[in-house]
């Protein structure tokens, strides 16, 4: 039999090893062997992160229209379709909040026809109301363009976003929205395609454009030498026209409203008016025919009766 051990060794627990300490965590990353340099103003990254979603019941067109945008952010997550109603803006500002994002892109389809796109700023504000014109998607025009998924675009505004303080907020909310943030994950670390905004009868145009650089050896592009650098146009392209800006994030005080807008009802009523306006125009032309023969009437043929047996 073996030595019986004694009671003050089997008391004993074995010792536990200690972990390495792990490096301070910092904004690009982990930093081990380095001391951090204290300043006093800290470094600013951005960390925006855009939700996009649809409404139910969207059309084909739209929900393409959609994917384009969703291709064209690579710092978007795509969520599942909200129901359109007047509590879609408390469902919405859950759906940010829960996906860790700041911003929100909602296509509202209405009607089968009609679409409308929020753009707006979690939880504070603010959010606009755009209704959507012109609608072209990347499968549907087969442009000739081309640039890499997931790169970083180069904004371009017209003069006109200067001029007016509701154009400088959409201005803002545009950036801020459609900008790739830097050293995202997602994206790549380099420009080959520009976002266009420009301002048109008080609509704000998109277009999407690649930014086109010879390759051979020989036609290399010096810094600077932009002459040689074409756009070709790559899609999707949309017309957005404002309706309201409020103050909320899908709601609150409204801010700016388009004394312009007119609804797609309104046009659809004008246009039926119109028709049934051709119509009332025929019958009453009928009657009027009718009363000129009464009251005009025909002196009777001698020769009507000639050729009857």
């Amino acid at each position: 039999m073996g030595k019986k051990r004694k009671h003050e060794e089997a008391s004993e627990a074995p010792k536990e090893k200690t972990a390495p300490t792990r490096p301070q965590r910092t904004l690009m990353g982990w930093k081990e062997g380095e001391v951090e340099k204290k300043s006093d103003s800290p470094v600013f990254r951005n960390k925006e992160k855009v939700l996009v979603t649809c409404s139910r019941r969207i059309t084909y067109r739209y929900r393409h229209l959609m994917l384009n945008v969703v291709s064209l952010l690579p710092h978007c997550k795509k969520d599942s379709k909200v129901e359109s109603k007047e509590s879609k803006g408390a469902t919405l500002n859950e759906l940010i909040e829960l996906r860790n994002c700041s911003s929100c892109l909602f296509f509202e389809c209405r009607k089968q026809k009609d679409l409308y796109l929020w753009m707006a700023k979690s939880p504070s504000g603010p959010s606009v109301k755009f209704l959507v014109n012109a609608v072209h998607t990347m499968e549907e025009l087969k442009l000739t363009g081309n640039h890499l998924k997931g790169s970083r675009p180069i904004l371009t505004f017209s003069t006109n976003f200067d001029k007016e303080p509701h154009w400088k907020l959409l201005k803002e909310i545009i950036v801020q929205i459609f900008g790739t943030p830097k050293d995202h994950r997602k994206a790549k670390p380099f420009h080959d395609h520009v976002f266009v905004f420009s301002i048109v009868d008080d609509h704000i145009w998109f277009r999407n454009y690649q930014i086109s650089v010879p390759h051979n050896e020989t036609d290399k592009v010096d810094r600077g030498g932009l002459d040689k650098m074409t756009l070709v146009e790559v899609g999707p392209r949309f017309c957005l026209n404002p309706i309201k800006i409020f103050g909320g994030s899908f709601g609150g005080p409204t801010l700016y409203e388009n004394p312009f807008y007119v609804s797609p009802n309104q046009v659809r009523a004008l246009e039926k008016r119109k028709k049934a306006g051709k119509y009332a125009k025929k019958v009453k032309a009928k009657t009027r025919r009718k009363m000129h023969e009464m009251s005009n009437p025909l002196e009777p043929d001698e020769f009507a009766d000639m050729w009857k047996e």
